[in-house]
């Protein structure tokens, strides 16, 4: 399968990268800096603040899917997430590439955007704790990065694309085990952790689920 991964230098885009190689797909990985790879695989640079439109859609002319790990990694990247989406989705529509999966985060569901100004007030598969006291706690400090990954939901749902989300609690850097809890279009109960490479796990094994299409994924332990 030919496969272009954005962000294939980050926590979870790396695990992708890692991960499709070991598994003997084709991959174009897209990255700032192509001094940070070394796996054997076409390489293209491209900075998604300020990128130019050929070589995105260079990136994933015929590709059969695209994965992405794209998200703000310091408060100053705030915005990187849903614009850099939304490059990729005009990318793709220009050349052709339907399949795309990305990761969001697990408190996305509540947040509000503009294509969602009212979301649900909590996530159906959140416990009494998390409901009351860590949900509002964790999105307060983390709000401006919760708004720019709900944006770019906002531009998948916009999109004409095949897209795929997931949406994981707490990330660590713990092994891919590929046991792992999941639940569509909700948080799942008492799942407060998962590590990046089960969450590149989820995603590289959603390319081929039909069943996934559209829809939000959420993953814990």
């Amino acid at each position: 399968m030919k496969i272009t991964i954005f962000a294939a230098t980050g926590g979870i885009g790396g695990q992708l990268l890692q991960q499709a190689v070991v598994a003997g797909h084709d991959v174009t990985a897209v990255v700032r800096n192509p001094k940070k790879l070394s796996a054997p695989v076409r390489v293209v640079a491209a900075d998604l603040a300020s990128s130019d439109p050929a070589t995105l859609r260079s990136a994933v002319k015929g590709a059969d899917a695209v994965l992405s790990g794209l998200g703000a990694r310091s408060a100053s990247e705030n915005g990187v997430a849903w614009r850099g989406t939304r490059a990729i989705i005009e990318a793709m529509e220009d050349a052709g590439a339907r399949r795309i999966v990305v990761v969001s985060a697990a408190p996305v569901g509540t947040v509000p955007s503009p294509g969602r100004p009212n979301p649900p007030e909590n996530d159906p598969g959140d416990g009494f704790f998390m409901r009351t006291l860590l949900s509002p706690l964790i999105k307060r400090v983390l709000r401006s990065h919760f708004a720019d990954l709900a944006r770019m939901e906002d531009v998948l749902r916009e999109s004409s694309l095949d897209w795929t989300v997931v949406r994981p609690p707490r990330l660590t850097n713990g092994s891919v085990t590929g046991i792992y809890r999941t639940a569509y279009g909700q948080n799942l109960r008492r799942g407060a952790l998962v590590s990046r490479a089960d969450v590149a796990h989820l995603m590289l094994r959603a390319v081929a689920q039909p069943e996934t299409l559209r829809r939000t994924i959420g993953i814990a332990y």
